[in-house]
């Protein structure tokens, strides 16, 4: 992995659930890792529903029983120009990756990608939205992104 700044973005619908949660997670690894100056990190929706507020309450209690921290998170929309502030632009499923590609400017220099497709082990090709279910949507999310985190994280220090 160079020295320079690799700077992801997650992307969901909201941005309430899914990508603060695995921005969180990065930000964890990372920090674990003491590469938190190597990584810039940032979550956004594809819908402006929430834009501004915290991450789902069930979410960051989810996440706070594995010691992950996320309220300082604010939701915010994803826009053309993230794809030229960002090196990597992963969404959380197939229908938000589609919403990216049609806002994906021409010469873009983030590479987009489908996160668990990529770098998740467990067997899942999208992250499920756990927003209208129980907590154990909440928890199979924190997993996914857990394993799917860890994958990228290792992928970019081997520089694969």
């Amino acid at each position: 992995m160079s020295s320079s700044v690799t700077r992801i973005l997650f992307v969901c619908l909201g941005n309430i659930c899914r990508s603060p949660t695995a921005e969180a997670v990065m930000r964890q690894l990372v920090e674990m890792e003491g590469l938190s100056k190597r990584f810039e990190l940032d979550s956004a929706g594809t819908a402006a529903y929430h834009i501004g507020k915290q991450p789902d309450r069930r979410t960051q209690a989810a996440a706070r029983e594995r010691d992950i921290e996320m309220s300082t998170l604010k939701a915010r929309q994803a826009i053309a120009e993230d794809f030229h502030q960002f090196d990597y632009i992963l969404a959380m499923d197939k229908e938000n990756l589609a919403n990216l590609k049609a806002i994906q400017p021409e010469g873009a220099k983030a590479r987009l990608q489908l996160l668990l497709s990529d770098y998740g082990t467990m067997g899942y090709q999208e992250v499920p939205d756990p927003y209208y279910g129980g907590p154990e949507g909440f928890e199979l999310v924190l997993d996914l992104l857990e394993d799917a985190c860890a994958g990228l994280l290792q992928a970019l220090k081997t520089g694969k």
